[in-house]
């Protein structure tokens, strides 16, 4: 018979607030250099002001971006809510108003969804529910009734299951043909890191490719069960710093390699912070309702033992993330070529796409026809991403039915032609390219007009011929038949003929490769 008192018990059993407190101060920190950082670069603008149309999640097409000078103060707002988060200064608003202001950013185009924002997102959620400004806090200073030396270990082990769950579902993530017995896109992604000074020789070794692959996908299985053994505690940890500088390093990831790097200083424990020395006790003086944080908690006061609602929110909240990663499963097709279920499964740079789209705008009562080259409307980044995903592919059929309606063409037709190539093998058609994509509906599923992708056995060999391609042109290709191509206006423009495909991505002077790592 389950022990009821006995679980309660265990998991209200009190331990030191330092490791939460720690956290506080460094997220904090990240998160608010993060949004300068997204100011500085000018992405606000870029990114939210210059598009003409935006690919909303499905349900929240109502949720527009602010004029560009409100949205930038909005980021601003949220660098000062990451310091506000850091110093425990209005803790419960600060982090409550970062985790809606940001998510609400984050909703405005799927086409710039990052694996990271979304943790940053379901991060500051859940962080909101536990009393990380219990000390060391401005909050304990204004009001000291809420000083507390202690927290419920499940409190504790619901940050780390946070953050364990985002690494082991990326390790399942890589259980799959291209990335263990190809090393792809590892073998595209590192070949373009020749000219890294001193490892630029070995990482165009083929081996070191496959090293990487097998190390990334054990690194990500395991290291949280290394983490939380004390005896191989700080070796994980190093192995977090090296793994993820490495990354950070190699490849354009953004704050993701600190955003972890200063998540999983939660799991050290208040006696291995004790452990360093005297010395941090005296750089941050944590103080509690009874003095210095200790190794050796405080018993949690009785009134704390009986909220047992927050701590069932949170367990329901973790609760669904581990079905979320795994709704592929019940989707028809392969989830790397048709992306049903890609997104929020934490698949953290796990592919490379190329692709190619065109569009075509038919009046039924007229019989005329119209051309629609993606690059003229849409930001080279909006252009790139929506030229491989089924569902940007279909939002851009609909923006472009409604934009005929305008016009005064209420009844149009849209089809399109779209080919993609995943991970360095030869080019295959997407969509259906006799579909009315203009009368299809939204699904989560995968839709039947996406085209069954080529079978794993035929992924991985072909990526010498991309890069190949790649080197003799400059423009990213795989064609395996005929093709008429041109060039306007620096984006290429691509005529599909007989299959033919190239990737495009304007630049000032040449047309680049486009990839999809999402980090």
């Amino acid at each position: 018979m389950i022990n009821i008192p006995r679980i309660e018990a265990h998991l209200t059993r009190p331990v030191s607030i330092l490791p939460l407190v720690v956290l506080r101060v460094v997220l904090g920190v990240v998160l608010s250099l993060s949004m300068l950082r997204f100011v500085w670069h000018g992405w606000v603008a870029a990114q939210y002001g210059m598009p003409s149309m935006h690919f909303t999640y499905p349900g929240f097409g109502w949720v527009v971006p602010l004029p560009t000078p409100l949205l930038t103060s909005l980021y601003l707002l949220l660098a000062v809510l990451g310091l506000c988060i850091a110093s425990g200064l209005a803790y419960r608003l600060s982090m409550g108003m970062f985790c809606l202001l940001f998510t609400y950013t984050e909703l405005l185009d799927s086409t710039y969804y990052l694996n990271h924002y979304y943790f940053i997102s379901l991060f500051t959620f859940l962080l909101l529910w536990l009393p990380l400004h219990g000390s060391a806090a401005l909050d304990v200073r204004r009001r000291p009734p809420l000083a507390r030396a202690t927290v419920p270990v499940w409190m504790l082990w619901a940050v780390q299951g946070q953050l364990a769950i985002v690494y082991i579902f990326a390790g399942i993530a890589k259980l799959n043909p291209d990335w263990l017995l190809h090393a792809l896109p590892l073998r595209i992604w590192l070949h373009e890191q020749l000219g890294v000074p001193v490892l630029g020789f070995w990482l165009g070794q083929v081996w070191v490719a496959y090293a990487m692959s097998w190390g990334g996908m054990l690194f990500d299985l395991t290291i949280p069960f290394w983490l939380w053994w004390r005896r191989t505690r700080p070796l994980a940890y190093l192995a977090v710093v090296g793994f993820h500088a490495l990354t950070g390093a190699l490849f354009p990831i953004g704050m993701f390699p600190l955003l972890m790097i200063g998540s999983t200083l939660v799991f050290f424990t208040a006696r291995d912070y004790a452990s360093v020395g005297h010395w941090l006790h005296r750089a941050l003086p944590l103080r509690g309702a009874a003095g210095a944080i200790s190794a050796s908690p405080a018993p949690l006061p009785p009134r704390a033992l009986g909220r047992l609602g927050r701590g069932l929110l949170v367990a329901g909240f973790l609760a669904v993330q581990l079905v979320i990663p795994l709704r592929h499963w019940f989707y028809a097709g392969d989830v790397l070529w048709n992306e049903a279920g890609f997104r929020f499964s934490w698949r953290v740079m796990l592919v490379e796409k190329t692709g190619s789209a065109m569009f075509t705008v038919v009046d039924p009562h007229s019989g005329q026809q119209w051309q629609v080259y993606p690059n003229d409307q849409l930001t080279p980044q909006q252009a790139k991403q929506m030229a491989f995903q089924p569902d940007l592919i279909h939002t851009f059929a609909l923006h472009l039915a409604r934009q005929w309606h305008a016009r005064g063409y209420p009844a149009v037709h849209v089809y399109a032609d779209v080919w993609v190539s995943l991970n360095g093998r030869p080019a295959h058609r997407l969509v259906d390219p006799t579909v009315d994509l203009a009368r299809q509906p939204r699904r989560l599923a995968a839709p039947p007009w996406v085209l069954p992708g080529p079978a794993a056995a035929q992924r991985g060999p072909r990526a010498n011929l991309h890069r190949a391609i790649y080197a003799e042109t400059g423009v990213s290709a795989v064609i395996p038949t005929s093709a008429t191509i041109c060039c306007t206006h620096c984006s290429m423009r691509v005529l599909v003929k007989l299959g033919a495909v190239v990737s495009s991505n304007a630049k000032p002077t040449k047309c680049s490769p486009s990839t999809a790592s999402d980090a």
